[in-house]
């Protein structure tokens, strides 16, 4: 079966180091990394360097569902690029990208097989825009 890949992104309005460090500090992680409001991030790790581990706890407020998102990183331009591994083996590959008006962030990743592509999309772009409002609040 091959790889679908999904596109995502956002202009964010910040300066670049404010959303490198709202993107990578774990204090943050735990302030944007969820697709709605019923939903949080009560932890997170960040061991930013390749080979170094990212972890993040997804869960539903009201104790329903929760998961550890996991990666490792394959490659890292501070500033400018992360590209990581699942621990299913999917990639993800974030872009910076620095202009006038702010930091163009795009995301592709490779869906999973459980879920539509497009639910998939929709919430990686929602959590993508929570980050969007949270990186342009700090």
């Amino acid at each position: 079966m091959s790889t679908v890949e999904v596109t995502i992104s956002a202009l964010v309005h910040a300066a670049p180091d404010t959303v490198w460090q709202c993107w990578t500090d774990p204090q943050h992680i735990t302030g944007w990394n969820f697709a709605s409001d019923d939903w949080c991030c009560p932890r997170a790790t960040n061991d930013l360097r390749v080979g170094g581990l990212y972890c993040a706890r997804m869960e539903a407020k009201d104790g329903s569902f929760g998961f550890d998102l996991k990666t490792t990183y394959d490659a890292i331009e501070p500033g400018t690029l992360l590209v990581s591994t699942m621990e299913d083996g999917r990639k993800i590959r974030t872009s910076f990208e620095a202009g006038a008006n702010g930091v163009q962030i795009t995301t592709i990743f490779d869906a999973e097989t459980q879920n539509p592509v497009e639910m998939q999309r929709q919430g990686w772009q929602a959590i993508l825009d929570n980050f969007k409002a949270y990186a342009e609040r700090a």
